[in-house]
């Protein structure tokens, strides 16, 4: 799509990004009177050939993975939580050792590299950044994850004045991510620990 965009850039149309743009490409190449040579016609024709086939392919393998991951109970009952779906939930059921190994979700939460790195002084404790060591592939996908619940669309569930609300309108985005994250892996751990679907802390201390 770049790639796309990037040609039609040197002949002086500038097309946004996202893949909702293509039919506003495809409409600009079948105009009459374009100033596209034919050949940048030609070769964008072909891009958008592309784009085609491996969107085709990418819909194909996301629809056998949430199938595979519709299969156990555990992947399941991950994907209750906001912010978790198919691949995270698979990629804590294979590469995530037992709930059991864990004392409690801070742990779990460490052995993914996501609780802050401790310095203490004078009887003070300071916590600084996730020191990023162990589990990476899980690490990277709940902060995909959590990302995706501040996108504009995921903002919408957020409740007004909730932990995540305040951290958003005081703390950069990629931060309250990686704090969002961190509670995600804790609740992951009680989650499967306990045999329970996730329950949103909000609506607990409203009822």
């Amino acid at each position: 799509m770049n790639a796309l965009r990037a040609v039609l850039y040197e002949y002086g149309h500038t097309i946004p990004q996202g893949i909702v743009h293509l039919k506003r490409i495809e409409a600009l190449l079948d105009e009459p009177d374009s100033d596209l040579p034919g050949l940048v016609r030609e070769e964008c024709r072909d891009l958008l050939a592309q784009i085609s086939e491996k969107t085709v392919r990418i819909q194909a393998k996301t629809r056998r993975i949430k199938e595979v991951a519709a299969e156990t109970d555990t992947t399941r009952r991950l994907q209750t939580m906001p912010g978790v779906g198919p691949i995270v939930a698979l990629a804590v059921e294979a590469f995530a050792p037992a709930m059991a190994s864990f004392k409690r979700g801070r742990d779990f939460a460490a052995w993914l590299g996501l609780v802050p790195r401790q310095h203490s002084s004078g009887g003070k404790e300071r916590l600084g950044r996730v020191s990023k060591a162990g589990q990476a592939d899980i690490r990277q996908l709940l902060i995909i994850g959590a990302m995706s619940r501040l996108s504009w669309l995921g903002r919408k569930s957020i409740a007004a004045g909730s932990w995540l609300d305040r951290m958003l309108a005081r703390k950069p985005k990629m931060l309250v991510a990686i704090a969002l994250a961190n509670k995600m892996a804790r609740a992951i751990w009680a989650m499967l620990t306990k045999g329970e679907d996730y329950s949103d802390p909000a609506l607990i201390a409203a009822a």
